[in-house]
């Protein structure tokens, strides 16, 4: 069956263009017809206009900029402890099968937990340090990161590391060298969805239990029913995750460029 073309990247940008048009068109003709109260749902305008006034005035204690140095701070502790503690892990479990037989049913129990579900526990552990919402973040960061290593290793091809025993090679230089470097493509994509989840888990967290950041920011305008900042703090959010999985979806391409695989995902 043949393959649908897909759309040429001017013809893409021309569309999604397009999508935004219709989709800022119609926020805006419910204000002016009066469907929505400005109240609950003020124009893209003023929404924008509130988006660079908290860029240089303070809201909730600090500047837009602020808040989110403060969170993606919380965000990168949360996902490198997903990446030091998911990444060897999933290389061991790939390569040592008592290892896998012991980890998966506690994994596989543990991983279809929300990381929302962790908040009363980061909530008592930690109050309101940063202990807490790199907790969060790391349970949703740390599966992906965890599957994809596995993955990669297990579809390591079987003549490779037939070869490398036959040649004595140790445990240790079979992970780094044979099993890590086989991994990486499924570790770069296991990442990217990492990367998305914790940003999910971050603002979740910041919802609840902290004292500072975006998700902070935006529960203090919702207190005060200030919902043009909510809203400006919602298009951060969806633009600096946009930022992030741009630049993983890069790297993603180049690795599986590297390795000669086709398709590099969306």
């Amino acid at each position: 069956m043949p393959e649908r073309a897909s759309p040429s990247i001017g013809l893409a940008a021309a569309l999604g263009l397009a999508g935004l048009a219709v989709f800022f068109a119609v926020w805006a003709g419910a204000g002016v017809l009066g469907l929505v109260s400005a109240t609950f749902l003020p124009g893209p305008l003023t929404v924008l206009g509130e988006l660079l006034h908290l860029l240089t005035h303070p809201y909730a204690g600090a500047t837009l900029p602020q808040h989110l140095a403060a969170s993606l701070q919380r965000y990168g502790g949360g996902v490198v402890l997903a990446v030091i503690v998911g990444l060897p892990l999933g290389l061991a479990m790939g390569w040592f099968r008592p290892l896998d037989a012991v980890v998966s049913p506690i994994f596989d129990g543990l991983r279809f937990v929300p990381p929302i579900a962790w908040v009363p526990f980061a909530a008592l552990w930690f109050g309101t340090g940063a202990g807490g919402p790199v907790l969060i973040i790391f349970t949703g960061a740390f599966p992906p990161v965890l599957i994809g290593t596995y993955r990669g290793a297990r579809m390591i091809e079987p003549a490779l590391i037939e070869a490398a025993r036959m040649l004595g090679t140790s445990n240790r230089r079979m992970l780094t060298e044979i099993l890590l470097p086989g991994a990486v493509p499924s570790i770069v994509a296991g990442l990217r969805v990492a990367a998305g989840l914790g940003w999910q888990s971050l603002i979740g967290a910041e919802l609840i239990v902290v004292s500072s950041g975006i998700g902070y920011m935006m529960v203090q305008g919702e207190a005060a029913v200030a919902t043009s900042t909510v809203m400006a703090g919602i298009i951060a959010v969806g633009l600096v995750g946009t930022a992030i999985d741009l630049l993983l979806r890069a790297a993603e391409r180049a690795v599986r460029r590297r390795y000669g695989l086709v398709g590099g995902g969306r």
